[in-house]
């Protein structure tokens, strides 16, 4: 079966079974109980109950559960206390960031919810679009939004705007002849125009081809309801870590089963033993510590226009080691910008400035010669009289109406100190040519001070025929070079015309090169990237040369060998063909590429082992976002792609993103620090457990002080290293593999060195009080608890850096670690004064002197870690591949 660009009009109408004045109502309404509503398809809503329950989707809380459990099945009852209300407080912090999250992302699927001009029983009716049918004919004018995808079957001078579907930032023209080929991309069927794109001048009539999700923008939404989610790499890791602490903790409880059965201890004894230590190995403070390190992630990024929809996708974007970015609007402006101007007398000038607005200046070095001055002043007024558009600096900021080509020459007149009101005024308007696409360009004949002229602007091989002189050779090499760089190239004419109002014998004025111009912070976000060690490539449908000449000024491309085109690189035949990812080899830039072939890229560079982030703001995006690791989507973007993505941009630029991603290491090496600080304290606990049964001493902290240790003073603590500022060195690391577990050898190596200073010292101490100098057992554990506590308080400051000395740390990079070692030694020593906490933790108040004892004694670990770094640092500068 042939696609609907190819056949001819009269062949449509016998197929759909219409005509040009469209349907009968009768037979609208048989074709509407048919096909349904012409309407997105939707994603299931996230609910606020939805929310809820994922807070409790972890391996960990899992774990967390089954320690309470067991806890209330032996009737520990202020341990399960303890456990449940650390779960219920994380869930909390977790759904009040979640649901914030989702209540500023939401938004609805509404692109072809419309108002649509449709003939019924040949007369014009306007009625909601969602009830159009397939066969239906549909007047459209300039401003309207395409109801459904159409086949043109009138137009006059119709252009339509579809970066919304294609990347393309610049209007197409469009027009009804059946077309050849049988695979054309959205952007060259010419003849077609697709649900949610914008009509931007002329007027036409389409005849419905498919609506809903027939629609290519349906086909795309029905691709991303349908498309799973990716886990984060936190998400994998915590995953992993969970499973390894329920492994660890069945391993030591049989352990210690079989050690106490081999000493003849009893079963109900051998079994309070193990819960001590699944109560130590297990780190029950992790989940809020890391919720607020998240949290805190999240709000950070918010300052820097990163919206984050999963807490746990904060760290997901600092993971990336790839990013596949769209152009239009997300690296460049999306609005065409005159940069050059090439005038006859060979003059060149150079235009600063991005976008619909005056801020710029013209530069040349022969800017202030009279012939140039003239020949300057003649092409800007031109492009000003020859024009159908309007530009104006409001107190909201510069507002723009019309083509974007026509803006483009009012913006440079404002940047040539013109006013456009001056420069129109004593014109009289005699006729007006406008832009066709067989004529090539637009003009206008005027009268002004009584005499008659014409300015026209237009392709090159449209306006040279136009004017007197011998330019063609030089000004169309001069037009294929510029092309060569991405430019758009207009000539531009000016002169007077006689009565017969014919374009002929107009003087040449020069040629304007246009281009879609890149953010002025586009080029440093992606120099950071590289500099990160992630791999940035564009995947556009724009035209190869453009995107080629765009990502070379990004260092995105150095050559054409690194571009490659859609029709070039075909399509996937899933995840065994080699062929397709072969072709993807040393590509930075893929243009003129269809949805599901970004889509298919995005899974190929998955399949090679990257760890993917895609951005973008188009519904031709959103497969690849949905797919990709982490999809970013623009804040202005379509709802579609904003409903795919688990980030949005809300300033729509890629240096954002490239923010984002410093926040995100930031955050994950914050969590370093937190799981650190947890399990070497835990380990320390544990290693005290078996010591102790090994050398038949009583147990030195009971589970209940085992919990006070890990959730309260600990936790006070731990949390406040999610508020440390980023470390610089993070972000010169290369990217983390997504398989690479949260511990590497550094944080091993500290970790096992840490745990064992403080067991030794505080076993060491028990081991002393209770057979040297004799301490009842409730007095020993109530000294080497407050040990403990010290131990927590100077080891926080060697979680501050894994690498940096807590002495070269400023103060006020985070006040809250201060705040909280006052506040976790504060609560303990409080709770030793007050009688319920003395029962329920057995402790009680020791004296100034003691506590300056185990205060030195806890000051230990704090020169010991002090030392392992200055050596590890000595050894990394000397050895900075084995370090």
């Amino acid at each position: 079966m042939n696609h609907f660009f190819q056949q001819s009009i009269e062949e449509l109408y016998r197929a759909l079974e219409t005509s040009f004045d469209g349907l009968s109502t009768t037979e609208a309404n048989n074709r509407f109980n048919r096909y349904g509503l012409n309407v997105l398809p939707h994603g299931k809503k996230i609910t606020f109950l939805k929310v809820v329950l994922h807070q409790f989707a972890s391996p960990l809380i899992y774990v967390l559960i089954a320690a309470g459990v067991v806890s209330l099945l032996i009737r520990e009852y202020e341990d399960a206390g303890f456990i449940f209300l650390i779960i219920f407080i994380n869930a909390i912090l977790g759904t009040y960031q979640e649901w914030k999250a989702e209540v500023n992302a939401a938004s609805l699927q509404q692109l072809v919810k419309t108002k649509a001009k449709v003939f019924r029983d040949g007369h014009a009716i306007f009625l909601d679009a969602e009830h159009l049918v397939p066969g239906d004919v549909v007047l459209m004018e300039s401003g309207m939004r395409v109801p459904a995808d159409l086949r043109l079957i009138a137009s006059n001078n119709l252009r339509t705007e579809e970066a919304i579907l294609t990347g393309e930032s610049l209007p197409v023209e469009k027009n009804i002849h059946a077309l050849q080929g049988n695979e054309l991309a959205l952007g060259d069927q010419v003849n077609m125009l697709f649900a949610g794109t914008t009509v931007m001048s002329g007027r036409g009539r389409g005849l419905v081809v498919a609506t809903g999700l027939h629609t290519e923008i349906g086909k795309i939404a029905k691709t991303v309801t349908e498309t799973r989610q990716e886990e984060t790499p936190l998400m994998k890791r915590m995953s992993r870590f969970a499973k390894r602490v329920s492994l660890i903790v069945l391993v030591a409880c049989m352990l210690i089963f079989l050690i106490g059965f081999y000493q003849g201890i009893p079963l109900i004894d051998i079994f309070f033993v193990a819960v001590a230590v699944a109560v130590s190995a297990i780190p029950e403070g992790l989940p809020i510590a890391m919720t607020v390190a998240l949290s805190i992630g999240t709000s950070r990024m918010a300052k820097r226009n990163v919206i984050i929809r999963k807490l746990s996708a904060v760290e997901g974007l600092g993971s990336c080691n790839y990013i596949g970015t769209d152009k239009t609007g997300t690296l460049t402006v999306d609005q065409q910008t005159v940069k050059k101007i090439l005038l006859v007398n060979g003059a060149q000038v150079d235009v600063s400035g991005a976008g619909y607005n005056g801020d710029g200046v013209l530069t040349s070095d022969s800017i202030n010669e009279v012939n140039t001055v003239q020949l300057l002043d003649d092409l800007v007024e031109a492009g000003v009289l020859c024009n159908e558009s309007e530009l104006a600096n409001s107190e909201s900021g510069w507002e723009h109406q019309g083509d974007a080509i026509d803006v483009a020459f009012l913006a440079l007149a404002i940047k040539r100190g013109h006013d456009l009101k001056e420069l129109r005024e004593g014109v009289h308007v005699i006729k007006e040519i406008p832009f066709e696409s067989d004529r090539k360009y637009a003009a206008v004949i005027y009268d002004k001070a009584g005499r008659r002229f014409a300015a026209a602007k237009g392709a090159v091989e449209a306006i040279v025929p136009l004017c007197s002189g011998d330019h063609q050779e030089t000004l169309f090499q001069q037009t294929n070079e510029l092309a060569a760089q991405g430019f758009r190239v207009l000539a531009v004419a000016f002169g007077e015309v006689d009565a017969s109002l014919a374009l002929q014998n107009l003087n040449l004025l020069g040629l304007v090169a246009l281009i879609d111009p890149l953010k002025p912070e586009a080029k440093h976000a992606v120099e950071f990237c590289h500099q990160a060690g992630i791999q940035v490539s564009m995947i556009t449908g724009d035209h190869p040369a453009t995107a080629l000449f765009i990502a070379s000024e990004l260092g995105i491309a150095t050559s054409k060998e690194e571009i490659i085109t859609g029709d070039q690189l075909g399509l996937s035949k899933g995840e065994a063909d080699a062929v397709f990812r072969a072709r993807l080899l040393g590509k930075t830039v893929f243009a003129r590429v269809s949805p599901l072939q970004k889509q298919q890229i995005v899974e190929a560079v998955r399949l090679q082992g990257n760890f993917a982030a895609v951005t973008g703001d188009g519904v031709n995006d959103a497969p690849a976002l949905k797919t990709a690791n982490i999809g970013v989507a623009m804040g202005y973007g379509s709802d579609v792609a904003k409903e795919s993505a688990s980030i949005i941009i809300t300033d729509n630029n890629f240096a954002s993103l490239a923010a984002g991603i410093e926040e995100g290491r930031y955050t994950y090496s914050n969590l370093r620090k937190i799981i650190y600080m947890l399990i070497s304290t835990g380990a320390a606990e544990i290693i005290m457990v078996f010591m102790a049964l090994l050398t038949g001493l009583p147990l030195p902290f009971l589970p209940v002080q085992l919990l006070w240790l890990n959730l309260v003073t600990n936790g006070a603590q731990d949390v406040a290293l999610a508020f440390e500022k980023g470390e610089k060195h993070v972000l010169n690391d290369p990217p983390r593999k997504p398989t690479q577990g949260i511990f590497d050898r550094l944080m091993i190596t500290q970790t096992l060195l840490s745990g064992s200073v403080m067991m030794l010292l505080t076993f060491g101490l028990w081991f002393h009080l209770l057979n040297n100098l004799h301490y009842e057992e409730a007095e020993a554990r109530n000294i080497i608890l407050l040990l403990m506590v010290l131990l927590q308080n100077f080891h926080v400051l060697n979680c501050r850096s894994e690498r940096t000395s807590v002495f070269s740390i400023p103060f006020s990079n985070n006040y809250f670690v201060w705040i909280s070692i006052i506040v976790a030694q504060g609560i303990h020593i409080l709770s030793m004064h007050i009688p319920f906490m003395q029962n329920l933790l057995n402790v009680e108040p020791v004296n100034l002197s003691e506590w300056l004892k185990l205060l030195a004694t806890a000051s230990i670990i704090l020169v010991v870690m002090e030392l392992y770094k200055k050596v590890y640092t000595t050894r990394l500068k000397q050895y900075p591949a084995t370090a």
